[in-house]
């Protein structure tokens, strides 16, 4: 009998979840950045193990902001915990066990979780085995505590099959050949915000997005033209740079990693424009896409 089921990673902004998430789906397919709250909308990867389907759902992290955009996000990190079969919490070994308290009160015990312990390749054994230790005490809480380093691996496949274990018989849910039920130019817009996270400093990408207004497939070659869209008229010649150079970084960087996923050449045509206030513009935050 097969299994199939949703696997919500939850965790606080930055804890690594798009990271976790692409290694174990050996992908890249969500945007990834050291710097907090990159993630806005919920995003996910389909990972096949064994007789299990997995589909990760990557969220944005819990986190209190005013901003409609973050209540945005917020929300949808709690949809994500609500709708799933077990939650995966994100819990790097450097943190102190505050968050994960903050997310057994939001959880409530209504869904079943794993806590991955992360970044276990930064501190020494006597540091982990306290950290360990000092999640025992919530060990009636967890189903399984799983010390992992994603970036070499280590503890994958010990977490694939702890999630296999605790999700449902199930038919698959989707072709075992797809890697996301995501749309393409979600994907490639969550690229090109990538692009501007690592690209340009300050405040400028929390009030930046990035809309896919085409997309022209050809055999060799893949048109994409898009909109950057930015608060206010300063950050313009920020995003643009001295003679181009900040937008022409972003470019490469974006048109680098819709590449190496789309296996093709890519031209890729980026405008910025001007919405002063759009990250509290309810009906514009709607209509493109912040809905709840």
């Amino acid at each position: 009998m097969t299994k199939a089921g949703f696997v919500s990673l939850i965790g606080r902004p930055n804890a690594g979840k798009s990271t976790l998430m692409n290694s174990l789906l050996g992908e890249s397919i969500a945007m990834v950045s050291q710097k907090a709250n990159a993630t806005r909308k919920r995003s996910n990867a389909i990972v096949m193990y064994e007789d299990t389907q997995i589909i990760f759902v990557d969220t944005p992290g819990l986190h209190e902001r005013e901003k409609i955009l973050n209540q945005y996000m917020l929300d949808e990190a709690l949809k994500a915990m609500g709708d799933c079969d077990l939650i995966v919490y994100l819990a790097p070994v450097t943190d102190s066990t505050e968050h994960y308290e903050k997310f057994l009160k939001l959880n409530n015990g209504r869904v079943k979780h794993i806590i991955v312990l992360s970044k276990i390749d930064q501190v020494k054994q006597d540091k982990l085995f306290k950290k360990i230790a000092s999640y025992n005490q919530y060990s009636d809480q967890f189903e399984a505590l799983i010390p992992v380093a994603i970036p070499k691996k280590m503890g994958h496949d010990e977490l694939l099959k702890v999630i296999s274990r605790n999700l449902p018989e199930s038919p698959f849910l989707y072709d075992p050949d797809d890697l996301t039920s995501e749309l393409v130019r979600d994907i490639y817009a969550g690229f090109i915000r990538e692009g501007i996270f690592e690209n340009v400093s300050d405040e400028v990408p929390y009030e930046a997005d990035v809309l896919i207004d085409a997309i022209e497939e050809d055999k060799n070659i893949d048109k994409i033209f898009a909109t950057i869209i930015i608060e206010k008229e300063s950050q313009k010649g920020i995003i643009i740079g001295k003679g181009g150079d900040s937008i022409k970084r972003i470019g490469k960087y974006s048109r680098e990693k819709i590449e190496m996923l789309s296996g093709k050449k890519v031209f890729l045509d980026l405008q910025v424009v001007v919405k002063k206030g759009w990250t509290k513009d309810k009906s514009f935050l709607e209509k493109i896409g912040y809905s709840s």
